[in-house]
């Protein structure tokens, strides 16, 4: 599999097919459950999800149908710390805010850039890196309290 940087999204029939990859109804629907509730689930969400809609879908299928979707640029894996990885459909360049307390994690929206502007690899507005440094990714993830947090509406349990 081929690593993409997506900046815009696709359809998952273009996508799959510039892969050379099978359209399977499980990936069609795990891809959908993604699309479905754009909240950073883990795989373990997403299969609970998954089997709502399709109660033969294995755990292990759902690990393959994200790997996959990750390789090809359909989804990303964001990484918090040393919780499990979780899956965001969102593919334009953007952020992540991780409450520390609840750990929900909310999409932080860069300032939109003109199809005409720089490319992801030009340095950031207001970061200064050593001269000959080129940025080809950004994976900016803040922490701290959200609203409900800091409002004490705590619900710790991961919504599914």
């Amino acid at each position: 599999m081929k690593k993409h940087e997506t900046t815009t999204p696709a359809s998952y029939e273009s996508v799959m097919g510039r892969e050379g990859l099978r359209l399977t109804p499980q990936r069609r629907h795990v891809y959908e459950v993604l699309m479905e509730k754009r909240d950073h689930p883990t795989a373990t969400e997403v299969f609970i999800r998954a089997q709502q809609g399709m109660p033969s879908i294995s755990l292990a299928t759902v690990y393959n149908c994200l790997e996959t979707m990750v390789g090809s640029g359909l989804v990303k894996a964001v990484h918090v710390d040393r919780e499990p990885t979780r899956f965001c459909a969102n593919l334009h360049e953007h952020g992540h805010f991780h409450c520390t307390s609840c750990g929900h994690i909310t999409d932080i929206e860069f300032g939109r850039r003109s199809a005409s502007s720089a490319p992801v690899s030009s340095t950031p507005k207001g970061w200064k890196l050593p001269e000959g440094y080129l940025v080809t990714h950004q994976d900016l993830t803040l922490r701290g309290l959200c609203t409900d947090c800091t409002s004490g509406k705590t619900n710790t349990s991961p919504t599914i």
